[in-house]
């Protein structure tokens, strides 16, 4: 099984386009898709420099761009549709990284790629306006144990906004948060601040979902035809209409791509491909699944290995989903420490809990959080003990949704 995978931001450097506009219809797709989007792809993509392009409502539209015109020259033909398609025939799962999954969206087919760049439009500048409302940023933490770092989050009152896997969290918040969790990091980790205009995936990022959510509601969307991951919690989304309504709440929460990781694991993926700029993810997936035969598309020259990687390692019959899990994670809606009432984790696996039913609660700065599914289910694992620490969106338990 083949997954294909699209960026997120941060990933974009300067020039980084300029090899592709080469390839047949590249450059007439990106010149369209501009008015879209609200800004010169093609110059964001050759001559704009690191700064022009570090501005999020630049960053996110040329990513988007970019992943789904070489995904569409990826799968041949004269037309992106056609490109498309042949790669829905080909691979397996689709995924993107944070924004990147408008990209995959597109490439599974839930959305147009030209909703997809007016989505982005909005996202970028939504996000942008945000941002700008208050001083707060990401800082990247290497290393560490996990549920350490996790709860030194939660002690400074930060978002583990970006939880990649391979030893790498993304923690965002305000400026002084990050200042404090700098003096004071966490055992056997390396800080490094990121480049970025504020605190993504976060409550921060509150008034870009309202933003996006209206002008998805002019969006036509179909059911995903390939496996398509989400960032929300790692796990295929099945109809359009969910997936659409995840990317809008998506803004304000954290990236599990340690999850779709996860999921691509337990479906059996042999291999992935990134699509330009090529290497973020790829690098991600050699550290944490090793056993995956990867390319990462940085220049044309790449394309050769990548459609061999799609002969090879293609399932026919992907179409059937027959392996899709349909476990979700319930998260932690706020930083605090974990309570247990109610069913809690006295509801040992293999049991079974209503909508709604109280699971636990938070104990918050801000008050008593409490922790119940939207959807019967069935428990599969409890991740968390009474009195435990967690960060804001830390996986608490894994449910299986019963179906009617």
């Amino acid at each position: 099984m083949l997954v294909i995978a699209a960026p997120g931001q941060g990933a974009q450097a300067p020039g980084f386009l300029a090899p592709w506009l080469d390839l047949p219809g590249v450059a007439d797709r990106l010149a369209a898709w501009s008015d879209l989007a609200g800004c010169d792809l093609i110059a964001c993509g050759t001559t704009a420099g690191a700064e022009e392009i570090t501005d999020t409502a630049i960053a996110q539209p040329l990513l988007v761009a970019a992943a789904i015109a070489i995904a569409a020259s990826l799968g041949g033909g004269a037309e992106p549709s056609a490109g498309l398609d042949h790669i829905r025939r080909q691979a397996d799962i689709a995924a993107g990284h944070s924004v990147g999954e408008l990209a995959a969206g597109a490439i599974a087919g839930v959305l147009d790629p030209e909703d997809a760049m007016r989505l982005v439009g909005v996202r970028g500048r939504a996000m942008a306006k945000a941002a700008a409302a208050e001083a707060t940023g990401m800082t990247a933490i290497l290393g560490g144990d996990q549920d350490e770092v996790l709860a030194a989050l939660g002690a400074h009152g930060l978002t583990p906004a970006n939880v990649n896997g391979a030893g790498q969290i993304v923690a965002a918040g305000t400026m002084a948060q990050l200042e404090e969790l700098a003096a004071r990091p966490p055992a056997g980790a390396r800080l490094r601040s990121l480049a970025v205009a504020g605190a993504f995936h976060t409550t921060h990022m509150a008034p870009a979902v309202d933003a996006l959510r209206e002008a998805a509601a002019s969006v036509t969307v179909r059911d995903p035809g390939m496996v398509l991951l989400s960032n929300a919690d790692g796990a295929p989304v099945s109809s359009g209409r969910d997936w659409l309504e995840r990317i809008v709440t998506q803004v304000s929460a954290p990236v599990r791509w340690d999850e779709c990781m996860h999921t691509m694991s337990r479906l059996g993926a042999s291999a992935l491909i990134e699509l330009p700029p090529g290497g973020t993810l790829a690098g991600l997936a050699r550290r944490a699944l090793p056993q995956l035969a990867r390319v990462a598309l940085k220049t044309p020259g790449d394309l050769d290995a990548a459609r061999a990687l799609l002969a090879e390692h293609s399932v026919p019959e992907h179409h059937e989903n027959s392996h899709t899990p349909d476990w979700r994670l319930l998260v932690a809606p706020a930083a605090g420490t974990f309570r247990a009432d109610g069913t809690g984790p006295d509801a040992a696996p293999g049991s079974h809990v209503g909508a709604g039913a109280p699971l636990g609660h938070i104990e918050a700065r801000s008050g008593r959080k409490p922790v119940t599914p939207a959807f019967a289910a069935t428990v599969l694992e409890w991740l968390v003990e009474d009195g435990d620490p967690v960060a804001a969106g830390q996986p608490l338990v894994r449910l299986q949704p019963e179906t009617a």
